[in-house]
């Protein structure tokens, strides 16, 4: 599906991928490309160790409270981001319910992790019931979430229907049941998968989405990201650059090697991009890796503009 089309096909994109492999920075730039296309967009994080807000410029992790990343213009829609933790989503679930004085109890006693991991899957419910609460209520065209780690994310995911099925009654059953609805629903919900072009990476992103699968989530779109920049004949245009500026013969040699090994990595790539999108089922976009030692607002826009061919 062509990027700019997945961006206005759902209202929720869930970004998730192998630690490492770049979801954070993928889901920055799909938030700057739906911008670019006239979208609003809302990126939210689900680490309290996140580190979104660099991809816009920002220092620190995001908070609860909403900012702005990108200001409107007339060439782009609004971007704004915030954090949704499971704590800070416990402490919302339990003021709505009229037991702000148990929020402060717990608040003060330092319990309020605690009573999120003492429950599974009780912690990333709430954090999706805030999301949903997002999709439902924010005025943003769409809602791309920095998801956790592909492991987690999978438990991430399929919490609301195992809650679903083990609390039979009450409010966190009912809770589950609407989190559940939204996210088996692709005009709702749908998720990208982002992917090293390497075999380990790419075997990962085949099973996850398997497992996406399995719990009746819609994968819409796969990115591989990190590649190396396309070009057919790298060491040709070396040599000759080498050769017309005079260098001495052991800097050619070494321009060559580099040259060489960057196109194996080209070839070994596009095979392993060709073995991805046949293992989910779907086209496979890509984008650069880029020569930085981080990545901030310029390359996110860079990469958006990439995404979007």
């Amino acid at each position: 599906m062509n990027p700019a089309t997945f961006l206005s096909t759902s209202r929720l994109v869930i970004v998730a991928g192998k630690g490492g492999a770049g979801k954070t920075t993928v889901s920055a730039a799909m938030a700057v490309a739906a911008g670019s296309e006239g979208l609003a967009a809302l990126v939210v994080e689900v680490d309290d160790h996140g580190d979104l807000g660099r991809r816009f410029d920002r220092v620190g992790p995001l908070g609860a409270r909403e900012v702005t990343l990108v200001p409107a213009t007339a060439r782009s829609a609004e971007i704004r981001g915030r954090a949704i933790l499971a704590d800070r989503a416990l402490r919302t679930y339990l003021d709505g319910h009229g037991l702000g004085a148990v929020t402060r109890r717990l608040a003060s006693g330092g319990a309020l992790e605690l009573v999120t991991s003492a429950v599974p899957g009780l912690g990333d419910l709430l954090v999706l019931g805030q999301i949903r609460q997002l999709v439902d209520q924010d005025p943003a065209d769409i809602v791309i979430v920095d998801a956790p780690a592909t492991g987690h994310a999978m438990t991430f995911l399929s919490s609301p229907a195992g809650l679903a099925r083990t609390v039979s009654s009450g409010p966190v059953h009912d809770q589950a049941e609407l989190v559940a609805a939204m996210l088996t629903d692709p005009k709702r919900c749908q998720v990208v998968l982002v992917a090293l072009p390497e075999e380990t990476p790419v075997n990962e992103a085949i099973e996850a989405a398997e497992a996406l699968s399995e719990l009746g989530v819609s994968l819409g779109m796969v990115v591989a990201n990190g590649c190396t920049p396309t070009d057919a004949e790298l060491a040709d245009a070396i040599e000759a650059a080498s050769v017309e500026s005079g260098l001495a013969p052991p800097d050619i040699e070494g321009l060559l090697a580099a040259g060489t090994y960057a196109y194996g990595r080209q070839v070994d790539e596009a095979d392993q991009r060709a073995r991805l999108g046949a293992g989910v089922g779907a086209a496979v976009a890509q984008l650069p890796r880029l020569a930085v030692d981080d990545i901030g607002a310029r390359e996110t826009a860079l990469l958006a503009r990439t995404l979007l061919g």
